[in-house]
């Protein structure tokens, strides 16, 4: 099949062109938010292992509206994605086709959509940084963040940002909409500053004294101790330990990275094999050791890095429910003025 000159355009390529599909060679269109450097691995090992070339498409935004606009023409076989919104919102496009169950299920029931839209691939942990200087408890939970003892000592990113959005909603679907709210308020009230920056810039601001707690996800540790090109992120990570928030009762907050098949995938067969191939132990723990992610698929070790920080005991809720409350979450954002800061 002809692609769209559109689908050509060589600044949106990250690893090899999408090119129109061969009658002698099988071969995949993989439109991915995750950046090729990250994804070349797997795939790699997918070719030699299969003999199925794999064309991807990188982008930081706009993929799903990319595949509704191309319709039926899309040359888009499988979409990869980060976050529980990006799979949401590839959902309610309508861009999908069914999982098979025979591959989704060695997925826990709770990251894999009722439906069969999407899979999780991998976990990132929603947790807390910690002075390790001016923090001494070890276990710690997400209500706790709300507590005085930690006025003007807590740092996180915007409250609009997807990482923070999902575990809002998370806080809604288990505790309700009345109960966040007050939750949310004396969080708010309890920040150091502003919320600006991204997860790094938290460890940062804990490193200079600014404050004691930040929010963050597990695998920007990793990206920082292992920063060649900017050590002073390696300061950063010594001077924080990572705290996993109500690991007591197993319901640590979990986002995922995740994968659709795509609904007018020309390669449709050799997409669920490239997807049963993101599920397979091997390629689950590439995902474990390039990425600094926890293997969705049980029984499958994380990296030693990873390993090193603790076990992740992770709350069982529902993906598709949080994607839920996300609408609910970001209205109650804005509601509280949670990105001005504190109010008191």
């Amino acid at each position: 099949m002809k692609l769209s000159k559109s689908i050509a355009i060589a600044a949106l390529v990250a690893s090899t062109s999408i090119a129109s599909t061969s009658a002698n060679a099988e071969e995949i269109n993989v439109y991915s938010y995750r950046q090729p450097e990250l994804l070349k691995p797997l795939t790699d090992a997918f070719e030699a292992e299969t003999g199925i070339k794999t064309n991807v498409l990188f982008a930081k935004k706009g993929l799903v509206d990319r595949l509704v606009s191309e319709g039926e023409n899309s040359p888009a076989d499988v979409l990869l994605t980060v976050d529980i919104g990006r799979l949401d919102a590839a959902k309610q496009a309508g861009i999908w086709q069914p999982i098979p169950e025979a591959i989704s299920g060695r997925v826990p029931a709770e990251f894999v959509d009722p439906e069969g839209a999407w899979a999780a691939l991998s976990l990132r942990a929603r947790i807390f940084y910690v002075s390790k200087d001016r923090v001494a408890q070890t276990e710690l939970s997400y209500a706790d963040l709300a507590n005085e003892e930690w006025n003007g000592r807590v740092c996180t990113r915007s409250g609009q940002h997807s990482y923070s959005i999902g575990l809002i909603a998370a806080q809604i679907a288990s505790n309700g909409e009345e109960a966040t709210k007050t939750w949310l308020e004396a969080v708010r009230d309890n920040l150091a500053r502003k919320p600006t920056g991204n997860d790094r810039a938290q460890v940062k601001a804990i490193f200079s004294g600014e404050c004691d707690i930040a929010i963050g996800n597990t695998y920007y540790m990793g990206k920082m101790v292992t920063n060649e090109s900017e050590p002073e992120q390696k300061d950063w990570a010594a001077s924080v330990r990572l705290v996993y928030p109500d690991a007591a009762t197993n319901k640590t907050h979990v986002n995922v990275s995740g994968v659709a098949l795509a609904k007018h995938a020309p390669n449709a067969e050799a997409g669920k094999k490239f997807i049963e191939f993101l599920l397979s132990d091997k390629a689950q723990s590439i995902y474990a050791e390039r990425n600094f992610e926890f293997p969705v698929v049980p029984g499958v070790k994380s990296s030693d890095l990873v390993a090193s920080w603790g076990e992740l005991k992770a709350d069982n809720l529902s993906m598709a429910t949080i994607a839920a409350s996300r609408d609910e979450a970001s209205k109650l954002v804005d509601a509280v003025k949670f990105d001005e800061g504190p109010q008191r």
